[in-house]
């Protein structure tokens, strides 16, 4: 079974859940045939790129394989990720992964794809569409999506706010998240941001338990592949969601735990 990972808000006085999920009635990934295609019209090999979520987590953290990693940022006008947002990420990649040759982020604009409702159809042509950048040599790449629209699962009672999608692919919908961050009782922007996005790279990273092996027993297997410590950043608030309130509230991005951290490290990571 493959699964994706989504940042989730409860729609009740701000009340956050970070959770994965593993739904059959998603599309299965396999069925995009399309391939992209060079300047010169030759198909791009993809097949580093087009993987189950996790399964690249060793090839991120280590550089057995790969000494650098490129980050690929792709925005609609109007939703770019705060310039606090991207620093503070690089940092968290910095502080994780091993990487001698460096952490490259490259940014720009995309046209808007003009949906007010995203699928995981539609997520994955959009990659299809605007990816540039394919593991080659020893180069990783990671390509990262702000979207201007909100996540078409969405129900009354939860809205996605960032997939794990495939190994190297996370989407952030950007417009979901500036939504929660209006009126007196919201976190910042720039918490919020950073949260999903170090969330969702935590997926890509193998945690918990999706790639990286468990080094003790902390998976909260009730709610899929997160840690059972509230004060980390894999942690998934069940209904109320107070923990991650009460870390956001504080005006503080919430960090791994010991034991996210020691998983990461017995995978090739710092």
């Amino acid at each position: 079974m493959k699964f994706i990972t989504s940042v989730l808000i409860v729609l009740s006085l701000f009340a956050f859940i970070l959770s994965c999920s593993s739904d059959d009635n998603l599309m299965n990934q396999d069925q995009i045939t399309e391939n992209p295609s060079d300047s010169d019209g030759n198909p791009i090999d993809t097949s580093e790129n087009t993987k189950p979520t996790g399964t690249s987590a060793n090839d991120l953290l280590s550089e057995t394989q790969y000494e650098k990693l490129v980050l690929e940022i792709v925005y609609v006008e109007g939703f770019k990720p705060t310039e606090n947002t991207i620093a503070a990420f690089r940092n968290f990649l910095i502080n994780r992964l091993k990487k001698s040759q460096g952490v490259d982020i490259e940014m720009r604009e995309i046209p808007s794809p003009e949906k007010s409702r995203y699928t995981i159809q539609d997520i994955i042509s959009q990659e299809i569409n605007n990816r540039t950048k394919y593991t080659n040599g020893n180069e990783i790449a990671v390509f990262a999506m702000f979207l201007d629209g909100d996540y078409a699962d969405n129900t009354q009672n939860s809205s996605v706010l960032g997939i794990a999608y495939r190994n190297t692919s996370f989407v952030i919908f950007e417009k979901t998240v500036k939504d929660f961050t209006q009126g007196v009782l919201a976190p910042s922007l720039e918490v919020l941001e950073t949260t999903v996005v170090n969330h969702e790279f935590g997926h890509l990273l193998g945690l918990v338990n999706a790639g990286s092996p468990l080094q003790s027993d902390h998976q909260d297997t009730e709610h899929g592949k997160h840690c059972t410590e509230q004060d980390c950043l894999m942690y998934y608030t069940a209904e109320t969601g107070e923990g991650i309130i009460n870390m956001l509230s504080g005006g503080s991005v919430p960090s791994l735990d010991a034991q996210c951290i020691a998983d990461l490290q017995a995978n090739g990571g710092k």
